[in-house]
């Protein structure tokens, strides 16, 4: 398993302790032995870091180094936890079923996973049960884990010898000169020997170290995600470093089987997929009323935030797209379109037909960011007009792999709230801290309280100089310091066109989502040859950002599905009310009573069917209306209504027009500015 390379750097406001030493060289030892030398081996520390890169307790170190401790807690500590939980999973799947083949073994951010080519089929329950229960042995031998670097013929020939071929195969990517390492784990003096993967680390000391493990279920995945090579069985775990830390894990783990976007999509009758259109949500009317009263909701602050609406087309000239840099580096996400007058005349034939078609056809848009490229360049625009801030909400299309679409998380086609604001250099630092008071309010609205901020740099695939990506992540980093936001690098993440920041949610169950981001672009405004009249009269180059509050449309309606566990608040809510009958005799007054509520504009159903009072007001709580009202004789006499608030409970008999206004006054967005 040859781990991430990619460089990690610090949160900006870290909680670790970090110990300042003197800075003479000195002489190397285990890093576990400068600990116990300073006295501060403890038994939660599972590793350091030094110089912002985590290194396990075996390394050698020198004597005066910096160090910053890892617990075994920590953020970094559990993915050592879970990295090394990969390892004996892989280690006991060998010992249980000979013969299965290796792939990787990564830490999630939950949990971790790992690939398998196994004979004979796919891993049942009952073998996830031995599996764990060999896991849980191998742990309690709690042998070290060694790392040892070998050479590339060595390592080939080793795990050619091993019928390891993805392994094989994986080395041979790996670039020329770049250090290969190996980790073993288990007693050399036992039959089978150690345990050894390709792996570029860290891990725990030992695999007593891994207490508390949990395997939890197994899903299909193709060998590299490519639906062209074999098809692997990946088998899921996730690890803690107590049983108590594990166990309310495994409850939110439940908690979210119950609150799955696709499940609650089927039983509310939300949305729903059919193969006409693979990947591509059909929104019913329950759902379509959701989706569009969130776009509402963002449309109604955009007056206050100076933005202006626009509309754009649907399918684009080629040429478009080789301007914005999208033809070249991102082909493979783009749908393409053809006519018959491409191919009038004699038809070439093979390689000529994908030439034809990959250098004439029009393409679907997958951003819109292009467009609105086109629309600031129609006619000459002067400093006055800046910033110009536009939004769209038009339907982007993006071909995902069959094996990462997922429910509306990961879909074909969505709408986005998306905004571009072009601005000047010096307009930048306002621009940021007014997008994200924006944010803010909004995610405050839907009551998501914890945001982690990311800011994602330069990738390796990318256009502009590197004079203008020093420039773009430097004003983003600026722009989070000078808003007060704790923030974290993520190098290698940005996109190919300029750097982002990205906001990071957590839901009800603990469960980080990435929503928001805006995006520094200096390279589109220059592809383009965009310009302003800058109040010196010369021409001059305006800075495009990139926005987003929600994101996709539909990966938030899944994110905020989950979150709320389908009880979308009452003004969200796809209906709000239901009217529910004691017995027929008062059918008419329910009846009335919807009718009246309805015609103030409220979302308000009625049950007059002959089921029993409690059935209906089981269906009633399954399909989660914000309030039901029960009606009887009693009700109808004195025209009032027996409230139950799905929130607050019983709320007893309540006048119509006093229900009809507390209903009313809820269905207005909230106000969080």
């Amino acid at each position: 398993m040859q781990a991430d390379r990619r460089t990690e750097r610090p949160v900006i406001e870290a909680d670790l302790f970090t110990l300042f030493l003197c800075s003479s060289s000195g002489s190397m030892k285990p890093a576990r032995d400068v600990l116990i030398d300073r006295g501060l081996l403890e038994k939660d520390v599972v590793a350091v870091s030094i110089n912002d890169k985590t290194v396990d307790l075996h390394t050698p170190i020198d004597e005066a180094t910096v160090l910053t401790l890892i617990r075994a807690a920590e953020p970094r500590g559990l993915a050592l936890i879970r990295h090394s939980a990969a390892h004996i999973m892989a280690d006991a799947v060998q010992k249980l079923f000979p013969g299965t083949k290796v792939t990787f073994g990564p830490a999630t951010e939950d949990g971790f996973y790992y690939d398998f080519q196994k004979a004979g089929g796919g891993f049942t329950e009952e073998d996830l049960k031995q599996i764990e229960s060999a896991m849980n042995q191998i742990a309690k031998k709690n042998t070290r884990f060694r790392r040892e670097t070998v050479g590339r013929d060595d390592a080939i020939k080793l795990f050619n010898a091993m019928g390891e071929t993805f392994k094989v195969e994986h080395i041979g990517n790996i670039p020329s000169g770049e250090e290969i390492s190996l980790y073993r784990h288990g007693d050399p003096a036992a039959p089978e020997g150690m345990w050894v993967d390709l792996c570029e680390g860290p891990h725990v000391p030992s695999t007593g170290f891994l207490k508390a493990i949990k395997l939890t279920h197994v899903a299909g995945a193709y060998w590299r995600g490519d639906e062209r090579n074999p098809m692997l069985q990946r088998v899921y775990g996730t690890a803690f470093d107590t049983k108590e830390a594990l166990e309310e894990h495994l409850r939110l783990i439940e908690e979210a089987k119950q609150r799955d976007h696709r499940k609650l999509g089927k039983e509310l009758d939300l949305f729903m997929f059919d193969q006409v259109a693979p990947a591509m949500p059909f929104f019913l009317p329950k759902g379509a009323f959701v989706y569009n009263r969130l776009i509402d909701y963002v449309r109604g602050l955009y007056d206050n935030h100076g933005y202006e609406e626009v509309i754009t087309p649907q399918a684009f000239d080629p040429k478009l797209f080789r301007t914005s840099g999208h033809l070249g580096n991102y082909n493979e996400n783009m749908y393409r379109l053809w006519s018959e007058d491409m191919l009038e005349g004699e038809l070439p034939a093979g390689e000529a037909v994908r030439t034809t078609l990959q250098e004439g056809a029009f393409a679907l848009k997958p951003m819109n960011c292009p467009s609105h490229c086109v629309i600031f360049g129609s006619r000459r625009r002067s400093y006055r007009e800046l910033p110009w801030r536009v939004a769209d909400f038009g339907r982007l299309h993006r071909y995902e792999r069959g094996g990462v679409v997922h429910g509306l998380s990961r879909v074909r086609t969505f709408c986005q709230d998306d905004g571009h604001i072009f601005c000047t250099h010096d307009q930048v630092p306002q621009e940021i801290e007014s997008f994200i008071k924006l944010l803010y309010e909004v995610y405050k609205a839907f009551d998501f309280r914890s945001v982690d901020v990311k800011l994602a740099t330069r990738p390796e695939n990318r256009i502009g100089t590197e004079e203008e990506w020093d420039r773009a992540e430097g004003a983003l980093e600026a722009g989070l310091r000078n808003a007060g936001l704790p923030f974290e690098f993520l190098p290698n993440e940005g996109a190919f066109y300029g750097p982002k920041v990205e906001f990071h949610i957590k839901d009800a169950l603990k469960r980080s989502w990435q929503l928001g981001t805006i995006q520094y672009d200096p390279n589109l405004p220059a592809r383009f040859e965009l310009g302003y009249v800058g109040e010196d009269g010369k021409e001059h180059r305006p800075v495009m950002l990139h926005r987003a509050v929600l994101g996709s449309l539909e990966r938030f309606f899944s994110v905020y599905l989950e979150h709320c566990g389908g009880n979308f608040p009452t003004w969200l809510a796809p209906r709000q009310a239901i009217v529910v009958t004691v017995s027929e005799k008062v059918d008419a007054y329910a009846l009335k009573v919807q009718r009246d509520l309805r015609a103030l504009g409220l979302r308000v159903d009625a049950d007059t069917s002959a089921d029993k009072l409690g059935a209906k007001i089981r269906n009633a709580r399954l399909a989660r209306y914000p309030y039901l009202m029960v009606v009887g004789a009693k009700e109808e006499e004195a025209g009032t209504l027996g409230v139950r608030s799905r929130e607050r409970g019983e709320l007893g008999a309540i006048p119509f027009a006093e229900f009809a206004s507390m209903l009313a006054a809820e269905s207005t967005p909230p106000k969080t500015a």
